[in-house]
């Protein structure tokens, strides 16, 4: 399904339309059925984890590792199919974590409102699903998470801590993460689907809420707008994918 970014290969551009015209294959066959949700989910993260694998070949060593949650007071934005898995998730595994002392969505209404950070690396408050340096949503992990991988753990920690500003990370996880969820984006857009970006956080506090989420998501309505985090450029956004459709 997916195809190469690298220099030997097809361009960028080439992957992103590649990609989008996956997307909307997907979403043309399984609109309105109970599945799309899944259909999206797996085929957006094993596209990414495909081409980050064939990217990221010869490259030198992650300093990413199980147990470090540095990272994790970065704010997360995902799209309505990244946050509709997590909730799904939350609500599947809440009885388990609550039989270990974690609860999940004790943790979820205790966080606090989320601010634009003044540096990258200085949210001001750990993500909730981080229990012990472990990210207990870890396989249902926004494509943002996956796609922000250091070589250099002292250099997070600094950042973190409001020292160093640049912390080298991959460059091929940001690239590929980038291509996948625009080219997600531009799909759901032609499709009449909610398709921008929300905060993690506020947004699964709305879909939990919601008594429907999922059918809401299939019926087009964007019932996250409210936790939205692109709102300032989405009519751009928007304008660029319909010229990308012309292309």
């Amino acid at each position: 399904m997916a195809s190469s970014t690298s220099s030997d290969g097809p361009g960028p551009a080439d992957f992103f339309h590649a990609q989008r015209a996956a997307f909307r294959d997907t979403l043309a066959r399984f609109a309105g059925r109970p599945d799309l949700l899944d259909r999206m989910w797996m085929q957006a993260f094993s596209s990414f984890e495909h081409n980050v694998e064939v990217e990221t070949e010869g490259m030198p060593q992650l300093a990413c590792h199980k147990g470090c949650g540095t990272c994790c007071q970065l704010q997360v934005v995902a799209t309505m199919p990244e946050v509709l898995m997590v909730a799904r998730y939350v609500r599947a595994m809440a009885g388990g974590f609550g039989r270990v002392g974690v609860d999940l969505r004790g943790r979820l209404a205790g966080a606090g409102p989320a601010e634009e950070p003044a540096h990258p690396m200085a949210l001001g408050r750990e993500c909730p699903f981080l229990a012990e340096g472990l990210c207990v949503i870890y396989p249902v992990r926004p494509m943002a998470c996956r796609g922000h991988a250091s070589f250099d753990k002292e250099a997070c920690v600094s950042a973190l801590c409001g020292g160093a500003e640049d912390v080298p990370v991959s460059g091929a996880h940001r690239a590929v993460r980038g291509l996948v969820q625009s080219a997600l984006q531009s799909a759901l857009h032609d499709a009449g689907l909610p398709w921008g970006v929300y905060d993690l956080v506020g947004a699964l506090r709305l879909a939990l809420a919601h008594a429907d989420g999922e059918a809401a998501f299939r019926a087009g309505e964007d019932f996250m707008m409210p936790a939205a985090a692109d709102r300032a450029v989405r009519a751009d956004m928007g304008a660029a994918f319909v010229r990308l459709g012309l292309a």
